[in-house]
C-alpha cells in the first residue's frame, strides 16, 4: 500500500471515528433530554392529581409512596419516593412552560387547564382515544418540551438545590452554553459565580444575568469580584511567591480558564518585551475570541500599589501599539491581588482606562456573605438608589 493510500485510508478511519463519537455523544444527549422531559411530565401528573384528584386523602408523602410502589412494580427501578419528589419539585420550578407553550402555540390551548397544568385526562389517554386533544397534540407537546431543556437530568438535580429562580436560571443558561459537566456546574455554584458576577455589575446587567446568562460585550464583562482560585490548592501561608501562584495556575490551566469565563485562549506566560534595552515580563497573556482582544494578567501576592497600576498601563500601551492589529479591540489589563483600595484605583487610572483590579482568594467565598451583599444591592435596585 502506497504512502498516499495509507494517508487517505487513515483519513477515512479518522473521519469514521470522529463521526462515531460525535453521533454517540448526540445520541446520549438525546436520551438524557428525553429523560428530563419524562421526569417533568411525571411531576406534572403528580401535581395535577394533587390539585384535581378525587381522593384528597392521598396528598403528600402517602401519594408519593403509593405511586412509587406501583411504578416500581410495573416499570422496575428508578421510581423511588425520593425520585418522584424530585420530579414534582422539578415541575414546580418549571411549571411556567405550559403557559408559555400555550401562548406560543395557540392551537394547543385546549390541552391546558386554566391554572396552566397539563390535565392527565387530556394527555396520554386522550391521545389514544382521540378525544379532548387535536391529532398529534401529545407528540407536539413532547416535541416542544424537548426544545425547552438542554441539560442532563443530573444537571437539573444539581440545579434543584438552588431556591432563587433567577440564580437557578443563570446557572442553567451558563451550563448549557459552556457545556459544563455536572462537576463543573457544582464547582461554579460552590464558588458563588452568580453572586460574584452580580456584585461586579450595575442594576441592568444584574437583571440581564438571570435572563441571558453572562454576555461578553465589553471589557468589564470579564471581571468577577472576587476571582476564586481554590482549585490551586495553595495553602494560606506567607511563604509562597507570585511565581508559585503563576506556576499553580499553569498546572491547572483548564480550570483557570473556566474561572476566567467565556472565550479565553491561553497564549503564554512571562511574555517578554524590550524597551530601551530594559526587559519587561507579563505574567500571563490570553486572547479573548468573543471580544477579539488581548487580555494581560499580572499577579500580585498581596496589596495593590499605584506602581502596579502604572506598570500594567505600560503593558497595555505596548500591546495596543506594537502587537494588536487594526481590526482588534484595545487590550485589557487585569491585576489580580489579595488586597486593593478602590479609591486608589480610581485616582490612579483615567476613567476610560481598560485596566481592572480584582481581588482573588484561595478559598471558596462565604455564600452567605455574598448573598447578603447582593440582597442589599437588590433592595437598592427596588428603591432606585443603585446605579
Amino acid at each position: 500500500m502506497s504512502d498516499e493510500n495509507t494517508y487517505n485510508f487513515q483519513q477515512l478511519v479518522n473521519l469514521c471515528t470522529q463521526t462515531h463519537w460525535e453521533m454517540q455523544m448526540r445520541a446520549g444527549c438525546s436520551v438524557n433530554i428525553h429523560l428530563v422531559v419524562r421526569n417533568w411530565l411525571f411531576g406534572c401528573y403528580v401535581v395535577e392529581y394533587e390539585q384535581n384528584g378525587c381522593d384528597r386523602a392521598e396528598y403528600g408523602a402517602y401519594l408519593i409512596e403509593r405511586l412509587s410502589d406501583e411504578l416500581r412494580r410495573q416499570l422496575g427501578r428508578g421510581f423511588s419516593s425520593r425520585s418522584l419528589e424530585q420530579y414534582r419539585k422539578f415541575y414546580l420550578m418549571h411549571k411556567q412552560i405550559p403557559q408559555t407553550m400555550s401562548a406560543e402555540f395557540g392551537m394547543y390551548s385546549e390541552t391546558f387547564s386554566p391554572k396552566g397544568y397539563l390535565p392527565i385526562s387530556k394527555t396520554v389517554s386522550a391521545a389514544s382515544e382521540g378525544t379532548g386533544i387535536k391529532a398529534n397534540g401529545w407528540q407536539d407537546i413532547v416535541a416542544n418540551l424537548l426544545k425547552r431543556f438542554s441539560l442532563s437530568w443530573s444537571h437539573y438535580v444539581t440545579l434543584l438545590t438552588i431556591e432563587n429562580p433567577e440564580e437557578r436560571r443563570f446557572y442553567e443558561i451558563e451550563a448549557s452554553q459552556n457545556h459544563w459537566s455536572v462537576r463543573e456546574l457544582e464547582r461554579q455554584i460552590l464558588s458563588s459565580l452568580y453572586e460574584r458576577l452580580a456584585l461586579s455589575r450595575n442594576r441592568n446587567e444584574i437583571r440581564r444575568l438571570a435572563e441571558q446568562g453572562l454576555v461578553v460585550e465589553k471589557a468589564a464583562d470579564l471581571i468577577k469580584n472576587p476571582f476564586v482560585l481554590e482549585f490551586l490548592d495553595l495553602e494560606e501561608k506567607p511563604c509562597w511567591s507570585e511565581n508559585d501562584l503563576e506556576s499553580a495556575i499553569i498546572n491547572r490551566l483548564e480550570t483557570f480558564l473556566l474561572e476566567l469565563g467565556k472565550g479565553f485562549l491561553f497564549e503564554g506566560r512571562q511574555k517578554r518585551f524590550t524597551f530601551d534595552n530594559d526587559h519587561f515580563y507579563i505574567d500571563l497573556v490570553f486572547y479573548n475570541r468573543l471580544l477579539r482582544c488581548y487580555v494581560l494578567i499580572d499577579l500580585k501576592r498581596d496589596k495593590l500599589t499605584h506602581q502596579d497600576l502604572g506598570q500594567m498601563q505600560m503593558y497595555v500601551n505596548y500591546f495596543d501599539r506594537c502587537v494588536k492589529t487594526a481590526d482588534e479591540l484595545p487590550t485589557i489589563g487585569i491585576i489580580l491581588c489579595r488586597r486593593k483600595n478602590d479609591a486608589l484605583v480610581e485616582l490612579t487610572l483615567p476613567k476610560n482606562a481598560n485596566i481592572f483590579a480584582s481581588k482573588y482568594q484561595l478559598y471558596l467565598p462565604s455564600k452567605e456573605e455574598l448573598k447578603a451583599q447582593l440582597e442589599k444591592i437588590e433592595e437598592e435596585l427596588e428603591s432606585g438608589r443603585y446605579e
